[in-house]
């Protein structure tokens, strides 16, 4: 009887093992199964980032889980995070070419100029006073454009990178708009544009750095005189808003401006009409400019325009908190 006994413990025992056993191996084998496939998913998308290929990307996405689902998601992230950055490298490359192109464009251009006048003065043409007075005028001009490049885009240096400091206080739009009207009303006159204002007596200051801010509404109105014709009018005008804040306007009747082509008017050397703002002497920076000014004041330049009617850029600055 205790043989019997022995003999059919024996029995549950192995059969216990067999059934662990089998438990086991088919355990391991469906853990395997989906472990491996999530490996592969995650050395699959690994493979595809370090060859600098996002279009399956995607594949990646998974819901909140385990660890190995949290670490495809990681995986997913830093594909993510490589194409941004590549796709700015990229993007940051070409502007590098453009700019370097654009530059060399514009320095060569006067300085092919200058030489050839030079070239023309010492070929003979000293020997006849006017002759050589328009050469030398025209040396003049172009060596002052060079000038001119060369502190825009100094000034463009040093905005993009944060070199130049700002100086906040409360500045008079009257004086603002004043100071702008003084420095530029012989190119109006030259250019036969009329400049007119409409800025109230009443109208309290503004925030910001004068001297910046001065920059910025007088390459606005340049701009507007330089793209306008004879006999047109330029209006430079403020007014308060309701969010405590002054809007500055610089309203032209002149060409205006296609609507393709507002969206592009900051970038640098871009130029609605390269003839004319060639010869009246413009960089293609400007606007690019006050773009980064009025951006390092928390603001941002607005165009409304129409061909054949005129252009109006404004922009808005808030109001100076006064003691008392």
């Amino acid at each position: 009887m205790v043989l019997v006994q022995l003999t059919l413990t024996s029995w549950s025992w192995t059969a216990l093992f067999l059934v662990v056993l089998v438990a086991t191996v088919s355990a391991y084998q469906a853990t395997k199964h989906v472990v491996a496939r999530r490996l592969k998913l995650a050395r699959t998308v690994l493979r595809h980032i370090r060859k600098h290929k996002f279009e399956n990307l995607e594949m990646a996405t998974t819901r909140r889980g385990d660890e190995l689902n949290d670490l495809i998601r990681q995986v997913h992230r830093t594909g993510q995070v490589v194409e941004k950055e590549l796709e700015e490298m990229k993007r940051l490359d070409s502007y590098r070419r453009d700019f370097i192109g654009n530059v060399s464009h514009e320095l060569k251009t006067p300085i092919f100029a200058i030489r050839g006048f030079g070239e023309t003065l010492l070929g003979g043409a000293l020997e006849d006073e006017e002759v050589s007075q328009k050469f030398v005028q025209k040396i003049v001009r172009n060596a002052d454009r060079l000038g001119t490049l060369a502190e825009d885009l100094s000034d463009i240096s040093r905005l993009e990178t944060g070199q130049r400091t700002m100086q906040i206080q409360p500045i008079s739009v009257r004086r603002l708009v004043a100071d702008v009207i003084e420095s530029v009303e012989s190119l109006a006159k030259n250019a036969d544009v009329r400049i007119s204002t409409s800025v109230s007596k009443s109208l309290p200051p503004v925030q910001g750095d004068a001297l910046q801010l001065r920059q910025v509404l007088s390459n606005l109105v340049v701009n507007a005189i330089k793209y306008s014709n004879e006999g047109d009018k330029v209006r430079i005008k403020a007014r308060t808003l309701k969010k405590k804040s002054i809007r500055i306007s610089v309203v032209d009747t002149g060409i205006g401006i296609e609507k393709q082509n507002l969206d592009r008017l900051t970038e640098r050397f871009f130029r609605v009409d390269k003839s004319r703002s060639r010869s009246a002497g413009g960089t293609g920076l400007g606007l690019s400019i006050v773009k980064h000014i009025l951006a390092a004041h928390d603001q941002v330049l607005k165009v409304e325009s129409k061909p054949g009617v005129g252009s109006t850029f404004s922009f808005e600055l808030p109001l100076a908190d006064l003691p008392g």
